[in-house]
């Protein structure tokens, strides 16, 4: 708008500009807020307060009078953000400048240190003037009932990762990936996931996943921030807190977690933004499985980054194996296992045979797709049995979260150049 370039215009006056003696006007802290949102690229703090600064914006943008109590409300919001950051940010400029124009700020206006706390909206927000929407409202706390009352239906995506490991992203592509050690899969403005490969075999390439982390963030009047971690042979059916829901918050049972089958199957369910999450224990190893809104997939705050996740834009180049390759050998040696300096798959047991590996697939995936190829490959390189499992259950969860059913087999692997990744 007009008047946010005008703030960014004039931003150059600061904190500093400002003084910190009587007689000063809050108006000051627009222009510098503008300024602190424009001028340190994201890149080069390691510290979150450009998030803190931007959320506070969010929360404030509203229309609401700074005399009126959601004003402190945002301020409160803001301080506790720039408390929890506080570690990673000393030195910083933007930091400091932002204590002390809160400081000002909630001096200025007599806001009190304690009291509640605000989140920033969800943005997809009812239109201006519809006044029958509250953001403290249980409606809010349903995604499909937001969404619907004033949009078409939303479109949905899925998300999976199981095996050695291999990734359908939420544009249905399909990779193998080597991808070891810590990665990550989503991380948008109201979910984090992470996953930690770890080798399936001494000195192996081959990889599973054996941690999984995911965060949902703090939102509005529905959840609080809570965290969810599955390990090897630990599949909790709780939260790290030991909740079950989404804390304390009006709809807090907008988040629910549930156990399907004891230790191997939990099942969670994020309404409020549309999403359920499905993680088992197959054997050692972890699958992950999600439904996601498109809306909610693509609402992140650095669009520049979006390449590090891997659902979004699936395994970098260097970190792909073309395993229908390996699958074609594997065919014409009937399991005779190539030099492995020639071959650019993992370490082969010795011990299984592919007609075995074959057989063993076909029990459960009688159609010969891309997860039937998996399991395939899996069997080769692990001679893990588990892993036709791990292939079985990542389809069984397309088949419950996908909303295109003609698209729950694949044939092609996603065959990319380098220069179409780069493009991506």
């Amino acid at each position: 708008s007009s008047s946010r370039e005008r703030l960014v215009v004039t931003g150059r006056a600061g904190w500093m500009g400002m003084g910190r003696g009587a007689g000063r006007s809050a108006l000051g802290f627009w222009p510098t807020l503008a300024f602190l949102l424009c001028s340190f690229p994201a890149a080069t703090l390691p510290c979150k307060i450009l998030k803190c600064n931007s959320d506070f914006w969010s929360a404030t943008s509203g229309g609401h009078s700074e005399d009126a109590p959601e004003f402190c409300t945002a301020l409160r919001a803001y301080a506790y953000c720039t408390r929890r950051t506080a570690r990673t940010c000393r030195g910083d400029l933007a930091y400091h400048s932002a204590v002390h124009g809160i400081e000002d700020l909630m001096s200025q206006h007599n806001c009190s240190k304690d009291g509640p706390t605000s989140q920033p909206r969800l943005r997809t927000l009812p239109p201006a003037g519809d006044s029958q929407e509250r953001s403290d409202s249980p409606e809010i706390c349903h995604y499909e009932k937001s969404f619907h009352k004033h949009s078409a239906a939303p479109n949905y995506t899925h998300c999976g990762l199981f095996g050695d490991p291999h990734l359908r992203t939420f544009t249905d592509r399909f990779q193998t990936c080597k991808v070891q050690g810590a990665w990550p899969l989503i991380d948008n403005n109201y979910l984090n996931v992470q996953v930690t490969n770890t080798p399936v075999l001494p000195g192996s390439a081959a990889t599973a996943t054996s941690k999984l982390t995911i965060i949902f963030k703090n939102f509005q009047e529905c959840v609080d921030q809570k965290v969810y971690q599955a390990e090897m042979d630990e599949l909790p059916a709780a939260f790290a807190d030991g909740s079950k829901n989404g804390g304390d918050k009006h709809g807090a049972n907008s988040l629910k977690i549930t156990e399907k089958v004891s230790g191997q199957h939990v099942e969670i369910q994020a309404k409020y933004i549309g999403t359920t999450i499905v993680v088992r224990q197959v054997g050692r190893y972890l699958t992950f499985a999600i439904r996601m809104p498109e809306e909610v997939v693509n609402a992140v705050e650095d669009r520049d980054s979006q390449g590090l996740y891997l659902c979004l834009r699936g395994c970098p180049l260097n970190q792909q194996i073309d395993f229908q390759a390996i699958h074609a050998a594997a065919t014409e040696g009937h399991g005779t296992r190539r030099p492995a300096a020639a071959s650019p798959m993992p370490t082969t047991p010795e011990t299984f045979p592919y007609e075995t590996a074959v057989a063993k697939c076909k029990e459960k995936l009688p159609v010969e797709d891309l997860y039937y190829q998996a399991c395939v490959f899996d069997l080769l390189t692990t001679g893990d049995m588990n892993f036709t499992l791990a292939a079985y259950y990542a389809l069984e969860d397309v088949k419950m979260l996908h909303s295109n059913k003609d698209k729950l087999h694949l044939y092609e692997r996603t065959r990319e150049l380098p220069g179409q990744a780069a493009a991506a």
